[in-house]
């Protein structure tokens, strides 16, 4: 058994987990998320917890009963508290402004880049050089910070672009050798 899906999950007041058809559904304050099961996994649901139990024991049954214990934990934190990922804008003049549902970045091109959220995520630019991504589903808010990070990755001399809130930018020398020497 897995040491991550022997867990239970706990279902704060105001939430709702339902399994049925080979789909799980968490109903909470801040949205519904629903997630498709494969694998030989079922839960068991009681008010206040709900735990995962593999249905056979193969290796396979294994790696799904930790994976849908995770995809429940984040389902049930992300209708009660949700989530969200800040990146930062390092670069001279470099920044973001937001117009309306979408953002407009100016990173060094000769042109802005437009970029528009998919539903269920936010977007908001509490500074120039800060962009933060907020919403209920934790993989659409990481997918979302990586499609935008990807519009100019941080670069290893200068520390240009834009990165993660606190991501570490492995920075390198620039060239060693001196001008005129002989």
């Amino acid at each position: 058994m897995s040491r991550i899906g022997k867990m239970p999950v706990a279902v704060p007041a105001g939430v709702t987990v339902t399994y049925e058809d080979r789909l799980l559904t968490v109903k909470g304050p801040k949205g519904t998320l629903t997630q498709s099961v494969v694998g030989d996994v079922d839960f068991q649901i009681e008010p206040s917890v709900v735990h995962v139990v593999p249905t056979a024991e193969t290796t396979d049954a294994n790696a799904k009963h930790g994976l849908y214990r995770a995809l429940l934990h984040n389902m049930v934190v992300g209708v009660t508290d949700g989530y969200t990922k800040s990146l930062t804008i390092a670069g001279v003049g470099w920044k973001a402004e937001q117009q309306g549902e979408k953002i407009v970045i100016r990173v060094g091109y000769s042109h802005p880049v437009y970029y528009t959220a998919p539903e269920g995520i936010k977007l908001s630019v509490p500074v120039q050089t800060e962009i933060v991504v907020s919403g209920i589903d934790k993989v659409l808010v990481g997918q979302v910070a990586a499609e935008i990070r990807k519009i100019r990755p941080p670069e290893p001399y200068h520390g240009y672009g834009i990165s993660y809130k606190g991501e570490r930018i492995e920075r390198k020398e620039g060239k060693t050798g001196g001008k005129g020497k002989k």
